[in-house]
């Protein structure tokens, strides 16, 4: 306890003082305070002008960070046939339809994201209760309902991240690892803030992009300028 302790210490002390700072000082502090025995994920929060329980104030979407994520991620599709030998083919780890309907059923939930044919949907919406609160429920609106099983499962492989505000106007995500150069880091920052900013919904008033933050996954947060965090 008394070394982590020392190592929350210091990274406090490295943090103080810091806010809105540059997107690159941010990278660069993170690095620096980052000392878990394992590749901690850079985390970026995002405050958005908007109230997510009206509708025309729901912010969602995917974006292809352009250096990936770092992480591997499971990918279960929902489809027959071809369609199925298509996603097996582009390297989905879990493929199925009644079968893995049952397995989601029974709490086998062993997948980071998960894909269906537009056919199968009706199967696919038994396992709302399940997958909804996991935001693991397919969607034509983040291209996880699709026919083109190939370019999702290729896209969820390659570095696809998907976003969802929260109640509060907040959405996280990671957007790389503390392995990575900074210069890569700054770009999937960049391209990440700039997909949110596209994603402005139609009701939103005033102010939307409020604050961005990063951090990484066991360290505190610094806030980012957000000129910095839009430049391109």
């Amino acid at each position: 306890m008394a070394k982590i302790a020392k190592r929350v210490a210091k990274a406090n002390e490295l943090f103080a003082g810091k806010a809105n700072i540059t997107v690159e000082d941010a990278v660069k502090l993170i690095k620096q305070a980052a000392s878990a025995k394992f590749d901690e994920t850079v985390e970026i929060a995002m405050n958005l002008g908007v109230d997510p329980r009206h509708a025309d104030q729901m912010v969602r979407g995917v974006v292809a960070l352009p250096n990936g994520t770092g992480k591997t991620v499971r990918v279960a599709v929902f489809a027959r046939g071809a369609k199925a030998d298509e996603a097996k083919a582009a390297g989905a780890d879990i493929v199925g339809a009644e079968d893995l309907m049952e397995s989601i059923q029974q709490g086998n939930i062993n997948f980071d994201r998960c894909i269906a044919t537009p056919d199968l949907m009706p199967l696919v919406g038994r396992l709302g209760k399940i997958l909804g609160p996991r935001n693991l429920m397919p969607n034509p609106k983040v291209g996880t309902v699709t026919m083109d099983v190939k370019t999702a499962v290729e896209g969820a492989k390659g570095g696809e991240v998907q976003f969802k505000v929260e109640k509060a106007g907040v959405i996280h995500a990671g957007v790389g690892k503390v392995s990575f150069d900074d210069q890569k880091l700054a770009q999937n920052i960049r391209a990440f803030v700039d997909a949110v900013s596209k994603a402005r919904p139609s009701g939103a008033k005033g102010t939307y992009l409020k604050k961005v933050s990063l951090s990484s996954t066991m360290g505190p947060g610094v806030s980012v300028d957000i000129s910095s965090a839009t430049q391109a």
